[in-house]
């Protein structure tokens, strides 16, 4: 797996818990170095703390996003990883130039399969792609 793969994934896991019980998002962080076992690399756990802190310092600019690009589903009846998931992309989408927007697309609905339910892929990718065509309307797919 690749380090900004495993960054992401981290990231989700700590966006998750914070989201779901309020955990401080440093302490969210700091139980990413022993959650599984599996060792993290140190730049992964960089980008992981980048895309976090990102997410909840943007938090509310982040979600207008999303609210205006779902017009059938309010944020709060979204499954949490979605949520989750649609939140770092926005920003990396957002303040992430140096990530390609095919990137972010791809790297979310995979993201989103691996932890979300069946539809999850599906409904990140159509969201998704409406918001990135909103945020970087001149950057090509190829």
């Amino acid at each position: 797996m690749g380090r900004r793969r495993q960054a992401r994934e981290k990231a989700l896991q700590a966006l998750y818990q914070i989201d779901a019980v309020g955990t401080a998002p440093e302490e969210a962080l700091a139980e990413l170095l022993h959650d599984d076992g599996e060792p993290v690399d140190e730049s992964a756990l960089q980008y992981a703390r980048v895309l976090v802190c990102g997410v909840i310092e943007h938090l509310r600019l982040i979600d207008e996003f999303i609210k205006e690009h779902s017009a059938n589903w309010r944020l709060d009846r979204m499954a949490r990883v979605d949520r989750n998931v649609l939140r770092m992309a926005v920003y990396e989408l957002l303040h992430r130039p140096d990530v390609p927007r095919k990137v972010v697309l791809n790297e979310a609905i995979e993201v989103a399969k691996r932890f979300g339910t069946e539809e999850s892929g599906a409904f990140i990718n159509g969201l998704l792609d409406k918001i990135a065509s909103s945020i970087r309307p001149t950057e090509q797919e190829g």
